[in-house]
This record gives structure tokens, sequence and C-alpha cells, in this order.
């Protein structure tokens, strides 16, 4: 029999075999497979979430795209601004801002709290970061302050709240006064202009003060601790350290990954272990559903299949119109599970899983759609052949006996 000829009849057998067999099974069926696709493309959706929030949140709160460090054996960045200007005239490089970095003590009210305090110039910070846009209380530091300082949310605290762990100064309000106290022993005390709420943990725990004060406190000329730099393009940041090391810059150039110490690399790691272990029961969890509707369904229909062969009915077009089923059952689970898995995407979508570095929004690639529904069909049609190829090998006496 011709192939095409013989293709037509595996269709036309797998076709009755559906009409005439439990709605109820394969509805079920079709439902389990459609929660199987949702497994194998949710968790992958959220770890690329997970990877574009702590991305967003460094470029856009800590680090920026690129970080220039000092060269090993110095403390702190000599000739800033002539080294803003050199990196300035790089195309596709949109800001820079020189920070000063320092561990500090804040004192308020009898409370006391350690944490990071950045000698910032604001002007150049807002051409960087978007802290600035994200002040729930006051406002943001102007380039000739001296007496003020804005800080996060987490550092700033609630009164009568602990901060599980984090420093807290529970309950600083914009206007108040607070004390620090600087790593040369020298203290000041600064009015808090501001408050600021970034959902970055190291951000909120932290504060701001001008460069200009703080170089007059620890005696610094045109020094900075690091330099952030703000490209156009995400994604480029190879690129542009290379391009900014080639202008001569003997400074350490960072990217922003590689200055988080491989932070995101691991979780990525942690969450990919996790998701290989997810996708393995998985697609187990496929087989057996498959094998086992599959083998009930041939060892109902035995004698049909003997008398199948008994009129001439080749063995292949009934193992066939086996597979046919199954590829029928995999393809409307698949899109049952495309439907369900957008429904999913769009109400995390609305309300997002909260992560300590943010709100995370499932991130559904196309590559991991075509990849599920790959293995699910692949998993699926050796489920699906095994028993079917079982049956119909029988003899036609022992199959037609039952």
């Amino acid at each position: 029999m011709p192939v095409l000829a013989g293709l037509r009849v595996s269709a036309f057998l797998a076709w009755k075999s559906i009409q005439r067999g439990s709605r109820g099974t394969l509805a079920l069926t079709i439902m389990i497979i459609a929660l199987i696709f949702v497994n194998l493309v949710f968790l992958p959706s959220i770890i690329s979430g997970v990877v574009e929030t702590f991305d967003a949140q460094s470029i856009d709160f800590d680090l920026g795209n690129l970080v220039i460090e000092p060269r090993e054996g110095s403390q702190y960045i000599d000739d800033v601004t002539s080294l803003q200007k050199k990196v300035e005239r790089i195309a596709g490089i949109t800001g820079t801002s020189p920070r000063i970095t320092a561990g500090v003590t804040y004192f308020y009210r009898g409370r006391n709290a350690a944490s990071t305090l950045y000698g910032i110039t604001p002007e150049d910070e807002r051409s960087v970061t978007r802290i600035a846009e994200y002040m729930t209380a006051g406002e943001f530091l102007s380039n000739g302050d001296t007496d003020a300082i804005v800080m996060g949310t987490t550092l700033a605290g609630t009164e009568g709240e602990e901060a599980g762990g984090l420093p807290s100064l529970q309950g600083v309000g914009v206007g108040d006064s607070v004390e620090v106290a600087y790593p040369n022993g020298e203290t000041r005390t600064y009015r808090v202009k501001g408050l600021f709420e970034t959902q970055s943990f190291g951000v909120d725990t932290a504060a701001f003060v001008t460069t200009r004060e703080m170089s007059r406190v620890l005696g610094l000329q045109d020094q900075a601790s690091m330099i952030l730099v703000k490209t156009a393009v995400n994604g480029r940041e190879d690129e542009y350290k290379t391009e900014i090391l080639s202008y001569g810059v003997q400074e350490d150039v960072l990217t922003f990954r590689e200055k988080s110490g491989g932070f995101v690399e691991q979780a990525i790691q942690s969450f990919n272990i996790i998701n290989t272990i997810s996708t393995l029961v998985s697609l187990i969890i496929a087989i057996v559903v498959v094998f086992i509707v599959i083998f009930i369904n041939t060892v109902n229909r035995r004698r049909q299949i003997g008398i199948l062969k008994a009129i001439g009915i080749d063995q292949q077009i009934i193992i066939n119109s086996y597979v046919l089923q199954v590829l029928f059952i995999t393809a409307v689970g698949a899109l049952v599970g495309i439907a369900l898995n957008a429904g999913v995407t769009t109400y995390l979508t609305a309300y997002p899983l909260v992560f300590p570095g943010g709100p995370v929004y499932p991130d559904v690639e196309v590559s991991a759609i075509l990849r599920s529904i790959a293995s699910l069909f692949a998993v699926s049609m050796v489920a699906g052949y095994i028993p079917a190829w079982r049956i119909a090998r029988e003899d036609i006496l022992s199959a037609i006996r039952g």
C-alpha cells in the first residue's frame, strides 16, 4: 500500500477511535498535557523575569551599565572630571556619575544604624540612575546642597518596626536631623531632604549627600570611589567596556554583572537546577499518562486490532493510527496549555511576584514555548508507540481471542 494511502487509513482509524472513545478520558488527558505544558513554560519564564528584574534594578538604581573603579593599589580615582569627559565622548554613552563611597554610622533619637553613604553630583546622578524619580517624600538633592541628605525608606525605617536585620533608624522623616559619623572620625549633622524607595534592598538601605559635601569631610579633591556609566542600549556592556579601555583608560572597568560578583549568575544556576528537576518530572508524568491511556486503549481493542490485521490492514498502519491519536491529544493539549499560560502570564503581569530585588514579571520566550512543545511531542510519541507496537505485533488469533 502506498505511504500516503497508508497514512490516510491510519488517520481514519485514529479519528474513529477518538470519536468512539471516552470523552471524559480524552478531556482529562488533554488537560493533564496542558498543565504539563504550563509547568514546562512557567518556571523558565519566571527565571527570565528574575534575571530581567535584577538587571533592571542594577542598571537603573545601583550600578549603571558599567562601573569604573580605581586601578589596583589605589583607593580613589584621580582627576575624575577629565576621565568623565574622555568617557562621555564615546558614542552611545549617555552619562557618567562619580560616586564617593563611605561606610558610616547614622544616629537618630538614640538609635543608630551602620550603612553606606554615597557622595554624588545630583545632576550627573540623574543622567545615570533613576533614584531621583522614586522619591516617596521630599525631594532629591541639588548640586549646591551641603547640609542635606536623602535616604532609602528601609534605612529611614518606620517607628517601632524592625527591618529584619537590615539597617534601620525606625522612623526618620523629611525635615528630621540625622547625625553621621564618618570613618575618619568626623561627624556631621544633616537635614533629611527626601526619602526614596526603589525596591532594591541594596539601594534602599543607603543614603546620599553631595560630592561637594563628602569631599570636604574626607579631604578629597576631584576624586571618586567609582564612576557609574550609562549606555544608550542595554546588553552591549562588554562592547562598551572594550571601547572605554581602548581610549587609554587605566582604571578598572567592570560591567554591572561583573561588579555584582556573580550574584545573579548564582541565583540563575540555582533556579536552573530546580527547573531541570521540574522539567524531568513533568516529562515523566507525560510519558506515564500517555502510556497508560494508549495501553488501556489498545488492550480494550485487542480484538478489533486482530480483526483489522485479519482483513489485511498492515501492522504499521495500526501502530500509526495510535501515534496519530497521541499527536492529536498532544497538539490540543499544547494549545490549551498556551491559553492557560497566557492567562497565568496576564495575571502575574497585573499582580507580579514580589522578590527582594523588586517585582518579577514572567518573561515568556518563544524558544521556551517551542522547546516545550517539541519535548511534549517527542515523549508522547515514544509513550504512545510502545504500547501500540506491543499489541499490534501479536498474532491474529491471540488478538482476536483477547
